[in-house]
């Protein structure tokens, strides 16, 4: 059992050793700079209990040499952490679905666990997901569909103070606007039903703006598929720190490799009030 002066992975604490099924971290590769073995290797080193999963993210690793990628993938396992394929399929599927199948076994040869397929920048047909999905598990590696939610501006409440009753403008409807929530979960339940082991969230646009977090369609998707069964991937601090309070240290989250440790103290229970005992103040909520 790992133990790290703070806290220990046990029973009572507050999610069990790896190899989890729910609580987990995921880590976004160095993406806008140097992309350094030295630089994973200290983090799975220091933190590596800390880490489930390493994504390499905007295809960053079409632009390596493969034996690099292998030494990353074997570096990965040593330490118990999966490895994903990140968002890359997607370049390979506008050439043609006939390569998905040789994408597949090269996945697999490079060492990569998962392939994820973002469902909204493909723009694919509901089928066409679900046979993908087929495809990718019958190859023998996990699947993840990422979904993105875009709401319309003028759906969120205004802020300020003002007079019972008073009459308020509308707002003229934007652009913004792309799908609703009961659409994505009825997609994300039936890729579920067809072998997808975790359904992927981009909250950034549930949580960017101040004050207008949009939590009632966050607990939607988790009521339906089940907090183990998604993964919200949270862009900043803020977004990781409202993730945690609002569903406890189970939540599933996809990170950079640089707030790995602050989001391991915020899941933490025996930190105390706004964990100022590991990270001093606490990050402001949204």
């Amino acid at each position: 059992m790992a133990s790290y002066r703070w806290k220990s992975f046990s029973e009572d604490e507050d999610r069990p050793e790896k190899p989890r099924k729910y609580g987990v971290t995921e880590m976004r590769s160095p993406q806008y700079s140097l992309f350094s073995r030295h630089l994973l290797q200290d983090i799975f080193e220091s933190m590596g209990q800390f880490v489930d999963g390493l994504k390499f993210s905007g295809g960053s690793h079409s632009m390596m040499p493969k034996t690099y990628i292998r030494e990353i993938s074997d570096l990965a396992h040593k330490h118990n952490v999966y490895v994903s394929s990140g968002d890359c399929i997607e370049n390979l599927l506008h050439k043609g679905p006939s390569n998905l199948d040789e994408y597949i076994k090269e996945c697999k040869q490079l060492g990569f666990d998962i392939i994820e397929i973002d469902f909204t920048s493909l723009g694919l047909p509901e089928e066409i997901l679900l046979r993908y999905v087929r495809l990718i598990k019958s190859g023998g590696l996990q699947v993840r569909p990422q979904f993105s939610l875009k709401f319309n501006k003028s759906d969120m409440p205004s802020s300020g103070n003002r007079a019972f009753g008073a009459y308020v403008v509308p707002r003229p409807r934007s652009s913004d606007y792309i799908e609703d929530v009961d659409l994505l979960v009825r997609m994300a339940e039936r890729c579920l039903d067809v072998g997808a082991d975790m359904i992927m969230i981009d909250a950034d646009e549930l949580c960017r703006h101040p004050g207008s977090v949009r939590a009632d369609v966050i607990a939607k998707i988790i009521g339906r598929l089940g907090l183990a069964k998604t993964m919200f991937e949270a862009s900043s601090p803020q977004i990781s720190e409202w993730f945690v309070k609002q569903y406890g240290p189970k939540v599933n989250l996809f990170v950079d490799h640089s707030q790995v440790m602050d989001l391991e103290c915020l899941r933490g229970r025996n930190l105390g009030k706004n964990h100022t005992s590991i990270l001093g103040s606490s990050y402001s909520l949204l």
